[in-house]
């Protein structure tokens, strides 16, 4: 179960860091974050987070075979 969960939360942060980090730069509209540099900055540390917690996602759930 602990495996899924990382998974889960691993894919949200990936999808999310990625979503501030186009707002960041301008390329989506329609948000107060739109062009604000801190959000280019904080998208793309939160993916590696996400990218993280993927692998050790996987890393558990292929130890429970």
């Amino acid at each position: 179960m602990r495996g899924w969960f990382r998974l889960t939360l691993g894919l949200l942060a990936v999808v999310l860091g990625a979503l501030w980090t186009v707002q960041g730069l301008g390329y989506a509209s329609g948000s107060l974050m739109t062009g604000q540099r801190i959000w280019a900055a904080v998208g793309p540390v939160v993916v590696l987070i996400g990218l993280v917690m993927l692998y050790y996602g996987l890393r558990a759930r292929g130890r429970r075979g």
